[in-house]
C-alpha cells in the first residue's frame, strides 16, 4: 500500500529530560485504488503520525500521552493552547 503524509499541525512540548521539542502531526493517506489509472486520489487511513523536528517518531499511548519512540521520555504540551491540546 502506497502511503503519503499530510501535515495537520505542529506544537511545542517539554520532555521529562528538560529539553524542549517541536512535534509535527501528520495524517496518513493511502492511494485510492478504486480510481481509474492516471487519476491521483488519496484517502485518509484514520491514523495520525507524530514526529519530532529531527524526524524521530513520537508514540501516542493508550491514555493519550505522548512519548519519544523507543525512550521513556514523556512529552507535555507547553505554550498557547497547551490546556486544550488533546492527541
Amino acid at each position: 500500500m502506497e502511503l503519503r503524509l499530510q501535515f495537520l499541525e505542529s506544537f511545542r512540548v517539554q520532555g521529562s529530560d528538560g529539553a524542549g521539542y517541536k512535534v509535527f502531526a501528520y495524517e496518513r493517506l493511502a492511494r485510492d485504488e478504486s480510481l481509474p489509472a492516471g487519476e491521483d486520489g488519496w484517502a485518509s487511513t484514520g491514523v495520525v503520525e507524530y514526529r519530532l523536528e529531527d524526524s524521530r517518531l513520537v508514540d501516542e499511548r493508550r491514555d493519550g500521552s505522548l512519548h519519544i519512540s523507543r525512550s521513556d521520555i514523556p512529552l507535555t504540551p507547553v505554550g498557547a493552547g497547551a490546556d486544550s491540546w488533546r492527541p
